[in-house]
């Protein structure tokens, strides 16, 4: 059974940067996708990657700004995070499922796990 679990939230500046991850355990075939949950918002799915991780997906709000990859050596799917702004702020959760990267990333449903969240704070 595929387990995910989240690391790296943290406390930043306007324009700054953070790094993501998700640790991946008891399965090598899922797609991993990363969700926000801004205060008083729906939970948005911002990146997603393949099993492979030969496709991805960005949501309009990251695109350019964020990057994600993985690492299937070390079971681990990152989120490069660059010049964040104060709407970055959030819950970022990561989840597992399998299928179509854009459905996952566009709908938010039918997850086989979805990790606890690490916060992220942007503020000046």
């Amino acid at each position: 059974q595929v387990h995910v679990a989240e690391s790296g939230g943290d406390l930043v500046q306007p324009g700054g940067s953070l790094r993501l991850a998700c640790s991946v355990s008891g399965s090598t075939n899922h797609n991993i996708g990363w969700f926000r949950q801004a205060p008083g918002q729906e939970r948005e799915g911002i990146s997603c990657i393949s099993s492979s991780g030969d496709t991805t997906y960005y949501s309009d709000s990251v695109k350019g700004r964020f990057t994600i990859s993985r690492d299937n050596a070390e079971n681990t799917v990152f989120l490069q995070m660059d010049d964040l702004k104060f709407e970055d702020t959030g819950i970022y959760y990561c989840a597992a499922r399998r299928g179509s990267v854009f459905t996952m990333c566009t709908r938010g449903t039918g997850m086989d796990i979805w990790g606890e969240g690490t916060q992220v704070t942007v503020s000046s």
